[in-house]
């Protein structure tokens, strides 16, 4: 099942309940919240906290993506204010198995994340234990940034080794995502789409996810 998953990041921060209301409304499947800690990527965003108060505002599940440096102390804070999906860096985890079990033991959906330049066999030892890959399709840091288009094939030699394996695990893709890749995304394999800007810098952003839920429903009857 394709899902859809608007990130906050470019979503106005002075209205974020209001955001998570209108996107809940509109038929996502998720919230996805990019954690940027200064260190790992130059900017600082959302903290716990945020991820407690969206809590109180929608029914739908956050994925909390951690851009942070030390994971392994994020994870507790961010299970406990109420994420539903987390995610980490390979590039920034060591400890990569300790952190996905720590994240399954609090009862999260667990995700594993890559960089557009990191190499999909860095997945190899993980993989059955993700329940979900995050492909960046931008170099993460900041939104609005364009779609590297290598990101195609990576998606569908990822799908094909998650389906050589006879795994379940979710791929999802994040940056330049929008209207016009979104179908082919679709046909790569992609199952999780994090939308930031073609959403929030859209006139009629709920308009823009009904139209993906309507390419999602057509790709799904197929």
């Amino acid at each position: 099942m394709i899902q859809i998953a608007p990130s906050l990041l470019s979503a106005d921060f002075s209205r974020l309940a209001d955001a998570a209301h209108m996107v809940e409304k509109a038929g996502a499947d998720l919230i996805h919240v990019d954690v940027m800690d200064g260190h790992f990527v130059p900017m600082l965003t959302f903290g716990p906290a945020h991820v407690a108060a969206l809590k109180k505002v929608t029914a739908l599940p956050l994925d909390v993506h951690l851009m942070v440096d030390n994971p392994s102390a994020m994870i507790p804070l961010f299970a406990e204010a109420g994420a539903d999906w987390i995610s980490i860096h390979v590039e920034a985890a060591p400890h990569l198995h300790r952190d996905v079990s720590a994240i399954r033991r609090a009862g999260r959906k667990a995700g594993v994340v890559l960089n557009p330049a990191t190499p999909l066999t860095a997945l190899e030892a993980i993989l059955p234990d993700a329940d979900f890959v995050l492909l960046m399709s931008v170099n993460p840091g900041r939104g609005s940034q364009p779609f590297i288009e290598a990101s195609h094939e990576r998606i569908r030699l990822l799908r094909r080794r998650i389906e050589e394996r006879g795994l379940r695990t979710l791929v999802e893709i994040d940056g330049g995502v929008n209207l016009k890749n979104f179908e082919r995304l679709c046909e790569d394999g992609a199952q999780v789409f994090v939308a930031g800007n073609a959403v929030f810098g859209s006139p009629d952003p709920a308009g823009v996810i009904r139209t993906m839920r309507d390419i999602a429903a057509r790709k799904e009857r197929r």
